[in-house]
């Protein structure tokens, strides 16, 4: 599987074309726009979320409600496109200089961008790196989560963490659809109360302040097979691929599987999962600190995944830059901004984690169609129980 995208900020749409979906996935119109609804939410965004309500067109590759093995085109619309239509025309006579951004914002793609491209308006660069293109990056990972979902592996994304208030670790035995129920209405998507009242706070002084804040989330993956992945090839290897896509994510600065940057300090054998086997011959980790992941390949457990987001850059308290066309300092150029984007950042890391997965889950068990790919499942499901003999997985 593959997908491109195309749009900007403040453009007419977002565009996405998926290729190599198998033909006979049902997709769900309303589960994929309840996950643009909840990218759009989360205590701490800013205006444009009282402006834009995401809602997906699928324009080609689903007849009936189903896949059909053709190319899988979507379009979100941006609201805003109305008040934009002149400063991101593309005609040439359109061009007026209204609202040029000369003054790169610290922390931004606006300087490097401009450099690289030799853009002497800069908002050539921050329409497109603007984490507004996230939007149908959930909507891509949403349709992976739909393959995904089909042999019963299941997801969730929540948050842990924002500024320096966290939340208490997680329970082990919480399932990934327990999670969803329990942060479905938190305006943090957050499992921790009390932590979420702190948080609130946080959030609230730092708008006082002019000030943003960041955070961290965790995704969670469960019924993952062992065996998807590859520790063949650099580029094969699943946890390579996984925080590459969370990276990819504007904003975040750090990702960990399992236990993480805690493991470099640990003696190894405080580290390694010892591989066990219950009173009914049930091959298991008697801990889970490799989350899911050795060698680059699932290995049965919960795949476990951390994110760092830093702070928003675009501060209502602008820091000090340069204008580029007469080389003075001056103020950063201030666009419409969120306080705390840490919720939202939860989705789009759920959302990334599973089109990765749903692209290995494919390579592993190809068809044109999902009766081919449910025998390759069925098929390799059977192989492991022989393989194994008396012990189960």
């Amino acid at each position: 599987m593959r997908y491109l995208s195309a749009g900007e900020s403040h453009g007419p749409s977002l565009v996405g074309i998926i290729e190599g979906l198998p033909a006979g996935l049902t997709i769900k119109e309303d589960y994929l726009n309840q996950q643009l609804a909840r990218r759009q939410g989360g205590y701490g965004r800013g205006g444009r979320m009282s402006i834009e309500k995401d809602r997906l067109k699928i324009l080609s590759g689903v007849r009936f409600g189903k896949t059909t093995g053709s190319p899988l085109s979507l379009m979100i619309e941006n609201k805003d496109w109305m008040n934009w239509k002149k400063v991101m025309s593309t005609d040439p006579l359109d061009e007026t200089g209204e609202r040029k951004v000369t003054t790169p914002r610290p922390g931004h793609a606006d300087l490097a961008g401009g450099i690289k491209y030799f853009h002497r308006d800069l908002r050539n660069v921050l329409e497109r790196a603007s984490a507004r293109e996230t939007a149908m990056r959930v909507a891509v990972g949403s349709i992976a989560t739909l393959l995904l979902a089909h042999f019963h592996i299941i997801s969730a994304g929540y948050v842990v963490a924002v500024g320096d208030v966290k939340a208490s670790s997680r329970e082990l035995d919480l399932t990934a659809g327990v999670i969803k129920e329990k942060t479905v209405d938190s305006p943090f998507y957050c499992l921790d109360g009390k932590a979420e009242q702190l948080m609130r706070e946080k959030v609230d002084q730092a708008r006082e302040r002019g000030d943003t804040l960041g955070g961290v989330f965790e995704v969670i993956v469960e019924g993952l097979p062992p065996g998807i992945g590859s520790h063949v090839h650099w580029d094969r290897r699943l946890d390579g691929r996984l925080t590459g896509a969370l990276m990819s994510i504007p904003g975040i600065k750090g990702v960990e599987i399992g236990l993480g940057f805690d493991a470099a300090g640990k003696p190894g054998s405080l580290v390694h999962d010892p591989i066990v086997l219950d009173e009914h011959k049930k091959i298991y980790r008697a801990s889970n600190h490799a989350g899911g992941l050795e060698g680059g390949i699932t290995n049965g457990e919960v795949v476990v995944l951390r994110a760092a987001m830093k702070p928003i850059p675009t501060l209502m308290k602008a820091l000090s830059s340069i204008d580029l066309a007469s080389g003075q300092m001056r103020d950063a150029v201030v666009e419409r901004s969120d306080i705390c984007a840490v919720p939202a950042a939860s989705v789009v890391g759920e959302a990334v984690v599973n089109w990765e997965i749903g692209k290995a889950f494919m390579e592993k068990f190809s068809g044109d169609s999902m009766i081919e790919v449910e025998m390759a499942w069925q098929s390799y499901m059977n192989l492991v129980k022989d393989y194994l003999g008396e012990i189960k997985i």
